[in-house]
């Protein structure tokens, strides 16, 4: 079992009271996690530092409020605030830089005819726009369903639907499977 599985309702209610100790156990029982989720959904290793940095001291601002009971609870509340500093990431990131893979270039969703070798699904998920990427992490792996992706990107749940099949089609085409 993970280290989450150590962290009681006992700890839960310590960090809620603020104590050091406490956030400390939280912060290692949910670090991993976060910068995995962080990791998938950014681009950068930079950036899933950030996000990491700023879910935790959301956490830690929040926690006082958080009303849930029990591990469980609070795991789909770190992942749940996680997601969302990733999200707000993918967001910044967007309006300071073009996507290297343009969504409606030409070219989009095409394979480059010199690429000989097939792209392994890591390669091939880095080629998907930011907001592809985070729609196909976020539903197919963290289970969010599209009702919560368009809530969390402030955005509507055929929006979510349409960049999931997009994605999915992209990756098909890529991975050159059916």
């Amino acid at each position: 079992m993970g280290v989450i599985g150590v962290l009681d309702d006992i700890a839960i209610e310590r960090a809620k009271a603020g104590h050091l100790d406490a956030l400390e156990r939280v912060y290692r029982a949910y670090e991993g996690m976060v910068y995995a989720l962080a990791r998938r959904v950014c681009k950068t290793a930079e950036d899933a530092e950030d996000v990491m940095q700023e879910t935790f001291l959301e956490v830690c601002r929040s926690i006082g409020s958080f009303r849930g009971e029990g591990p469980g609870s609070l795991t789909a509340w770190v992942k749940r605030v996680a997601a969302n500093k990733a999200l707000m990431r993918v967001r910044r990131e967007k309006y300071r830089e073009a996507d290297e893979f343009s969504e409606d270039g030409p070219n989009a969703g095409r394979r480059a005819p010199d690429v000989a070798l097939q792209l392994d699904l890591e390669v091939a998920l880095s080629r998907l726009s930011d907001t592809s990427r985070a729609v196909v992490w976020l539903h197919d792996v963290e289970g969010y369903t599209h009702e919560d992706i368009a809530e969390m990107m402030d955005r509507t749940v055929s929006f979510s639907k349409s960049q999931l099949a997009r994605a999915h089609t992209r990756l098909r085409g890529w991975l050159g499977g059916e």
